[in-house]
């Protein structure tokens, strides 16, 4: 008598199951012994998160933060740069800040004088702003950039802005394309662009100061800034482009503080001294 295969192959069948079912217990096993090794390090890095977070250490992608005074101060001062040259293209196959020192072929071809695209103005007048004693003390109460195009965008004063141009132009590209540059494990935003105008930003009780080498007001800072009051805010509005005169319809004033041209971060500087002495911050 003939044995009938299908009996032998249910047996094979059945015997082959047991095999599958065993293996995928091992695998099993080996996937659950993997994730609990994985998730016992990410649990114990969120709380590490956590307990950075809960330090308040903000920091922005490859850029320090500056330390200051957090004490809170009735009054304080505002920086405008207006004119700002900071312009994206693409050059080749990538965006760039434009430049007059790398761009100049690019920016012929396109009738554009490259004299007129000078970023490190801009670069030079933020670190006078960010580095001086006033902004340390906690006086400072923010920092806004108006580029040429008319884009808009603030700078926290706690930021420390790179002090190499490569890192600044970088930075400088990645807000301009993103329209804000968020802190690591935060949700602050210590660059971000926003809406116009300028204004609406300014406190209530504030005064707007415009400067021109070309403004038949020769003042001298010191004593110009002791004669403001105590509880007013100063707004004081820099042209941060190459040449030219800054034309703005909301500045209260219009002065020179200088018998010869001065660049914006000279400016920048004497209008800082002067209000450490009047704040008598050393």
């Amino acid at each position: 008598m003939v044995r009938p295969y299908a009996i032998k192959g249910k047996k094979r069948k059945r015997k082959q199951e047991k095999f599958d079912r065993e293996e995928q217990e091992e695998v099993e096993e080996e996937e659950s012994a993997k994730r609990a090794s994985v998730e016992k390090p990410i649990k114990e890095a969120e709380d590490k998160e956590e307990e950075h977070d809960e330090a308040g250490a903000d920091e922005l992608v490859g850029i320090p933060v500056a330390s200051s005074d957090n004490k809170p101060h009735k009054t304080g001062v505002i920086f405008v740069l207006e004119k700002a040259s900071l312009e994206v293209a693409k050059v080749g196959k990538s965006y760039q800040l434009l430049n007059s020192d790398d761009h100049a072929n690019f920016l012929r071809k396109n009738n554009k004088n490259p004299a007129d695209y000078r970023p490190d103005i801009v670069h030079q007048a933020l670190l006078a702003i960010l580095d001086s004693p006033v902004n340390k003390a906690g006086r400072l109460q923010a920092v806004y950039v108006r580029t040429e195009k008319g884009v808009l965008f603030e700078v926290k004063p706690h930021v420390r802005i790179p002090r190499t141009y490569k890192r600044f132009s970088g930075i400088m590209l990645q807000l301009l394309q993103k329209l804000n540059i968020t802190a690591v494990g935060k949700r602050e935003k210590l660059l971000r662009v926003i809406k116009n105008p300028v204004t609406k930003y300014f406190p209530v009780n504030s005064r707007k100061i415009g400067f021109s080498y070309s403004s038949e007001k020769l003042v001298k800072m010191s004593q110009y800034v002791d004669a403001v009051g105590d509880d007013v805010n100063l707004v004081f509005v820099v042209g941060a482009m190459a040449h030219g005169k800054i034309k703005t319809d909301y500045t209260d004033d219009f002065i020179a503080i200088s018998g010869y041209p001065l660049s914006a971060a000279m400016c920048i500087a004497r209008i800082t001294e002067a209000l450490a002495d009047k704040w008598n911050i050393l």
